[in-house]
């Protein structure tokens, strides 16, 4: 197939023509052209007002629920979604069911994912069943596909566990993720402990849920010298633990949430269980200190934290709504809408170019030659979420107005563009 993609603002800062305006021919998913103006015959020709290329997007923890929950999300939909979100690569959580503990599990949603328009990466289960007793198989995962070891949404609550498995990635070469939530502190905990809770009567999480968690592990990768990635960090406290690490020269890293970026615990006044959310939605003042992060270069990706839920999960009362919401479609714009001081250039950093280079992805560069992976966006459009190619719907951003739309992908020779 071959594509022409007219007058795209290309943002690369590893290309010879970032920052410039210019029509790519793409034949077979090679970027045999790229100037001012082409002319020629194709397939298929973009042709869009304010048209930017970047890099193929990658999130780093969505749940696509297959094997096993495939009524609350499939490859097939999960993998739409993703592409209509400007993704091209998507890393999968493994609390499916059977867990992805085994390579069996990873060989299955390799295979199942090979004609998807994203490339689909499972993440591997740190421990059998996500039970947090004893170490999985990591290595035959990661021989078979896994990109990385996570008990997902299930944090290692066992310290020495987490230890034995961040000895045993170094062999690897692999990185571990860690939702940081210990679950010992008020497990009962609905969202955020503080004003806001004691207001709406409902019992809350305190955030030393999280801060306790991640100042532990950050001691154990001291003691080992692993890599080690934070998902969902929520408070200010956090931010300074990881920046603090950082400085110490740890292999730590971390994301954040579009949704965190966006609410705050007051925007749970009227009980929307689409923003009961672990970890939960924090005071204005972390919420700014995570914008701040994003800024100042502490946090380094972003992280949808896609969890589907079917309409009996989150059509309830608010003590019983199972946690998460759905967010590869308006990641992008969540965060360009939350946080308009961020440059289109630190934009692509962090949902293109820091994920590949965390977790140890192949890079895709715009020059001559390359077999490209895009996403194509328009930085500056304003639009109207109300197509959703997920199985659920649990979003709170459904009939929303946002800034930064993205438009779709070109990815493995294969367009994929937005309705």
């Amino acid at each position: 197939m071959t594509i022409l993609v007219r007058q795209a603002k290309i943002i690369d800062p590893s290309s010879p023509f970032h920052l410039q305006t210019a029509d790519l021919l793409i034949e077979n998913g090679v970027l045999t052209s790229i100037e001012p103006t082409i002319s020629s015959q194709t397939d298929k020709i973009v042709d869009v007002p304010g048209l930017h290329v970047s890099p193929g997007w990658v999130d780093v923890f969505a749940h696509f629920c297959d094997p096993g929950l495939e009524f609350k999300e499939t490859l097939e939909t999960g993998a739409a979604a993703a592409a209509a979100g400007g993704y091209t690569d998507v890393m999968v959580l493994p609390n499916t069911t059977p867990v992805v503990h085994n390579k069996a599990t990873v060989e299955y949603i390799v295979q199942k994912s090979r004609t998807l328009p994203v490339r689909v990466h499972p993440i591997g289960s740190i421990t059998r069943n996500n039970e947090g007793k004893e170490l999985a198989e990591m290595y035959d995962m990661e021989q078979s596909g896994a990109v990385a070891f996570s008990d997902g949404t299930c944090s290692v609550q066992s310290s020495g566990l987490l230890l034995k498995a961040l000895q045993y990635v170094k062999a690897v070469d692999k990185t571990i993720i860690q939702l940081p939530d210990d679950r010992a502190i008020n497990p009962g905990g609905l969202m955020n402990e503080g004003v806001v809770s004691t207001r709406l009567w409902l019992p809350g999480r305190p955030a030393i849920a999280e801060e306790l968690m991640i100042a532990r592990d950050i001691e154990l990768v001291k003691y080992t010298g692993s890599r080690l990635h934070f998902t969902g960090i929520s408070t200010a406290k956090s931010v300074a633990l990881i920046r603090q690490a950082k400085a110490e020269g740890l292999y730590v890293t971390c994301s954040v949430t579009p949704y965190h970026l966006f609410f705050s615990d007051e925007d749970l006044k009227d009980y929307d269980t689409n923003l009961k959310v672990n970890p939960p939605l924090r005071p204005k003042a972390d919420r700014d200190a995570l914008r701040g992060a994003l800024l100042d270069g502490t946090i380094d990706c972003i992280a949808t934290h896609h969890l589907p839920q079917d309409i009996d999960n989150k059509v309830s009362e608010f003590e019983y709504a199972k946690y998460g919401m759905i967010g590869l479609q308006t990641a992008f714009a969540v965060v360009r809408t939350a946080v308009p001081e961020l440059s289109v250039e630190r934009l692509v950093e962090l949902f293109a170019i820091a994920p590949r280079n965390i977790f140890g992805l192949p890079a895709t560069a715009i020059h001559k030659g390359a077999r490209l992976s895009l996403s194509l966006f328009a930085y500056n459009e304003e639009w109207y979420f109300e197509h959703n190619y997920s199985k659920s719907a649990n979003s709170p951003f459904l009939g929303k107005t946002l800034t930064g739309r993205p438009l779709g992908i070109i990815n493995q020779g294969k367009l994929f563009l937005n309705q």
